[in-house]
C-alpha cells in the first residue's frame, strides 16, 4: 500500500468516507440524519464517480437491510446513520452476523436516549459492544480518536468484515464527525476478485448452489451454529488495539475512549507538567475490548478512572478486565454539555488521593 496520499483539511465524516471509497466501496445505503449527514451527501457524489452505488433509502431499516443483499453477492457495502437511525438497523445487523455477512456500519453517536439532541455523547457503547439487536451475536467495535483515526480504521473495519464474514461498526461521535483535522489519505492494498468467492452468492453455474441463511431449524443446528460464531469471535480478540500515553510511571491510569479519550489526553499533558503522574489507556477496539492490555497495567499495582460522555457503560469492561487484581473509579460527563479538558481535572485529581 502507498501512504503517500494528498494531505486534506477536512471533517472526519468526510474522512470516514474518502477511506470508505479508497478500501473499495461499491454500495452505500443511507438515510439522513445528524451529525452524520456529510456522510450520505459526500456519497451521492463521490461514490458514483468512481464506479459505485449510492441509494438513499426510503428509511434506516430499509438501508440495513439492503446491506444484506449486497453483502451476500460479495460486494464491499456500508451505511452509516446517528444514534435513533442505528437503532432502527439493528434487526438487519443481527440477521448478518447471523448469515455470516460482511458489512460495515458507521455510528457517528448522538445524544440520547429516545430523539435526545444532536450533540455528542458516547450512550451507544453498549448497543455497539453488547449487540443491539436479537440473539447472541457480536459485532466487532472500532473508535477513532482523530480524523485521521477515521480514515485508517474504516479501511481496516472493510478488512476485517471480510476476513471474519461479520459485520463491523466504526463508532464515533459528533466531535469526531463535525471536527476538521489534516488527514493524509492512502491507497490500500487492491483486493482480488477472488474475495468472497468461496460463500458469495453469484450464480450456481458449474458448482453446487449455496444457502446463506440465519434461520436453523433442525435439532442441534443452531447450537452447532452459533458455536462457530462463537469462535471468530475469541478469535477476533487477537485485533485488539490502545493507546497507552504517559502509561510507563503512572500511579492513574484514566481509561477512555474515542473523542473523550483526546480531551482526556490534554488533561493528561497539564496534570503530567504539573508534577502528576498520571496516564492515558485509550481503547480503539471497544469489542472486543483490550482486556489482556489492561490488565498488564493492573498487575504494575496502578489506580484506574473511567471517563465517559455517559452515565456508565465502559466502566463494566474496565472493571471486568482488572476485577482479580483491583477496581475503577468512574466519572461520568453527562451528554448535553460539550466537555473540556478542565472539566476532568477534579476527577482525575480527585482518584489520584488529592495528590
Amino acid at each position: 500500500m502507498s501512504r503517500n496520499g494528498e494531505k486534506l483539511f477536512i471533517k472526519g465524516n468526510e474522512a470516514i468516507s474518502r477511506g470508505a471509497i479508497a478500501a473499495g466501496l461499491k454500495c452505500y445505503f443511507g438515510y439522513p440524519i445528524t451529525p452524520q449527514n456529510d456522510i450520505p451527501e459526500y456519497m451521492s457524489a463521490a461514490l458514483p464517480a468512481v464506479g459505485g452505488e449510492f441509494v438513499q433509502a426510503e428509511s434506516e431499516v430499509a438501508a440495513a437491510n439492503m446491506l444484506i443483499g449486497a453483502a451476500a453477492c460479495g460486494v464491499r457495502c456500508m451505511t452509516s446513520s446517528s444514534s435513533p437511525g442505528v437503532s432502527l438497523k439493528q434487526e438487519a445487523i443481527s440477521y448478518l452476523a447471523g448469515s455470516q455477512l460482511p458489512a460495515v456500519i458507521v455510528n457517528m453517536n448522538r445524544g440520547g436516549p429516545g430523539l435526545g439532541d444532536i450533540g455528542p455523547s458516547q450512550g451507544d457503547y453498549f448497543q455497539a459492544t453488547k449487540g443491539g439487536g436479537h440473539g447472541d451475536y457480536r459485532t466487532l467495535v472500532l473508535a477513532p480518536g482523530t480524523c485521521q483515526e477515521a480514515y485508517d480504521l474504516v479501511i481496516e473495519a472493510f478488512d476485517l468484515a471480510f476476513k471474519y464474514r461479520n459485520p463491523v461498526m466504526i463508532l464515533g461521535d459528533a466531535i469526531i464527525g463535525q471536527m476538521k483535522e489534516p488527514v493524509i489519505t492512502w491507497t490500500p492494498e487492491e483486493k482480488t476478485a477472488e474475495e468472497g468467492a468461496d460463500w458469495r452468492i453469484e450464480g450456481a453455474k458449474g458448482r453446487d448452489h449455496r444457502i446463506i441463511k440465519s434461520l436453523f431449524l433442525s435439532e442441534g443446528s443452531l447450537a452447532a451454529h452459533n458455536m462457530t460464531l462463537q469462535a471468530k469471535y475469541d478469535d477476533m480478540a487477537k485485533n485488539t488495539k490502545q493507546e497507552l500515553f504517559e502509561t510507563d510511571d503512572a500511579e492513574l491510569i484514566v481509561v477512555a475512549y474515542g473523542s473523550i479519550g483526546r480531551i482526556v489526553k490534554s488533561t493528561v499533558r497539564k496534570l503530567r507538567a504539573e508534577g502528576h503522574k498520571v496516564g492515558l489507556f485509550r481503547p480503539i477496539t471497544l469489542y472486543p475490548f483490550p482486556s489482556a492490555e489492561l490488565k498488564k497495567q493492573a498487575e504494575q499495582g496502578k489506580k484506574f478512572l473511567t471517563i465517559e460522555h455517559n452515565l456508565g457503560q465502559m466502566v463494566e469492561d474496565v472493571r471486568l478486565s482488572i476485577r482479580t487484581i483491583t477496581d475503577s473509579d468512574f466519572f461520568g460527563f453527562m451528554p448535553g454539555n460539550l466537555p473540556t479538558p478542565d472539566d476532568f481535572e477534579e476527577p482525575i485529581l480527585k482518584s489520584l488521593g488529592g495528590k
